[in-house]
């Protein structure tokens, strides 16, 4: 028996439906396997464990990068429907359990793109499962698993390679010689020094600062750099008690070490960076900065 051919229009929305969840979805893919660092904090602001946040980030950016790449393929499209659709509404589920705590949270899958936790959210995450549906029904019955499975093999081996030369390329990033605090050149050039990249109005950066100010820092000095509203740096580490200097050259610093979001940290030593500290809840950053040999 020859199966009926769908109507000319189901075949082009179905078309239209399929180019938008595929260019969202690898959007939110590509950005996660090549910024992972930064695509963990925000998990983890979104209240993923941070020892598993890492590890979530590599995981669905591999998992959303699939989906986009199976429903642009006519013969793999309903798998990358269906893909799509399970992990939007993983998502939606997750964040109506979490919707008290989280309520106005930025919840952005895109650097660039601002979304909060709230009706747009969900709203939007509707518009996409719909999408994923009418790219499913409309789509021929799918064939080729194996081909299917080398593509998630591509984008697995991608996804290693880019979080390991993205972590190779930062680690001895040259430092700025100089940078200013209370308006005089500060050298950076010698010695330890830590860089808390913070907003004073952030509580887990103020609790993460709370931890930091009891600890011995060695010979390490802290410099602090408040990514937004500075006039207020000089209460916050009054409230916290850390004791570290203030330093307004955030865009410079953003620029060379290519900062991601707050609460962060760059460890430098003798001018290069030592390492970058991302983790900021339990006994970090504490841990990581007396492996690093900055307190004891």
């Amino acid at each position: 028996m020859i199966p009926l051919e769908r109507p000319g229009w189901k075949t082009s929305l179905g078309w239209i439906a399929s180019v938008l969840l595929a260019l969202l979805f690898l959007a939110s893919g590509l950005w996660k396997i090549t910024d992972a660092q930064g695509a963990a904090m925000r998990m983890a602001q979104a209240r993923v464990p941070e020892s598993l946040s890492l590890a979530a980030a590599l995981c669905f950016g591999i998992a959303e990068t699939l989906a986009g790449v199976l429903v642009l393929t006519p013969r793999f499209r309903r798998w990358g429907a269906v893909l799509a659709g399970a992990m939007l509404v993983a998502f939606m589920v997750y964040f109506a359990v979490e919707y008290d705590a989280l309520r106005g949270a930025d919840c952005s899958c895109f650097p660039w793109l601002k979304r909060a936790v709230g009706p747009g959210f969900f709203i939007g995450d509707g518009i996409m499962l719909l999408l994923a549906l009418i790219a499913g029904v409309w789509s021929r019955p799918p064939e080729g698993l194996r081909s299917a499975v080398l593509v998630l093999g591509v984008v697995v081996v991608f996804a290693l390679v880019s979080y390991g030369v993205a972590t190779a390329r930062h680690l001895g990033t040259r430092a700025p010689e100089n940078i200013r605090v209370a308006g005089q050149p500060y050298s950076l050039d010698h010695g330890k020094v830590f860089l808390y990249f913070f907003n004073p109005e952030c509580m887990h950066c103020f609790d993460a600062a709370k931890r930091m100010a009891k600890v011995a820092w060695n010979d390490a000095r802290v410099v602090a750099v408040p990514v937004e509203m500075p006039q207020y740096a000089a209460g916050f580490l009054a409230d916290t008690g850390l004791k570290a200097v203030v330093t307004t050259d955030f865009p410079r610093l953003k620029q060379t070490f290519g900062y991601t979001s707050y609460p962060w940290g760059v460890a430098l030593e003798n001018g290069r960076e030592k390492s970058r500290v991302t983790k900021f809840d339990g006994d970090e950053p504490i841990a990581t900065l007396k492996r690093l040999g900055f307190v004891e």
